[in-house]
């Protein structure tokens, strides 16, 4: 008798199944522990059957990695929905930069960690979009100097650090990631002339 077709609802959470035990064995044994037999191992399918919802490992961390980013985007998003405030803006999206790492340490990791295919440009991402559109409109009203570009990539990338080295295990010297975060974000918005 013929197998009978999957809804599309089946599959799709089939493919999610799959996604997220990716995140997990990527926590347990990084990038190179996760196969597509160490999925249907711990899926309890046949070694063929991942084969089925997508054409290899790299399409599976492809899509963990866009779920994150649309999480991490609506994340942002909602962190300043309603705001006006160029400052608040500011600390805001910093607060939920942080706080969607430390909720979700290995999703962010193959987001930020692993190389990002050619479709995924830093430009097209929704969560970029949130900061850096928060950056020029306040350059816009004069409350900070600079191009928006680059500020924005100042932004992101002193917080990111900050994260990554926390995630990392590294950021063990005295300073705990809540006190470098609110440091930094004073820092650098003084030196933006706010």
């Amino acid at each position: 008798m013929p197998r009978a077709a999957l809804s599309q609802s089946e599959v799709d959470d089939f493919r999610e199944s799959l996604c997220d035990t990716a995140t997990r064995l990527f926590a347990q044994c990084g990038y190179e522990g996760v196969t597509m037999r160490a999925l249907a191992t711990s899926l309890g399918c046949s070694p063929m059957t991942p084969y089925r919802y997508f054409e290899n490992k790299a399409e599976i961390f492809g899509a963990v990695r866009s779920a994150g980013f649309a999480r991490f985007a609506d994340a942002l998003e909602d962190s300043v929905r309603g705001q006006t405030d160029h400052v608040e803006i500011m600390r805001a999206l910093c607060r939920a930069y942080v706080q969607f790492a430390m909720t979700e340490p290995h999703a962010y990791r193959i987001m930020f960690e692993l190389n990002q295919p050619a479709s995924i440009r830093i430009d097209d991402l929704r969560s970029w979009k949130v900061i850096h559109g928060a950056v020029s409109a306040a350059i816009a009203d004069g409350l900070i100097t600079g191009h928006p570009d680059i500020v924005a990539h100042l932004l992101w990338s002193g917080i990111h650090g900050q994260v990554a080295l926390h995630l990392s295990g590294h950021l063990n010297l005295g300073v705990d990631l809540d006190q470098l975060v609110q440091a930094f974000l004073a820092r650098e918005l003084s030196s933006f002339n706010v």
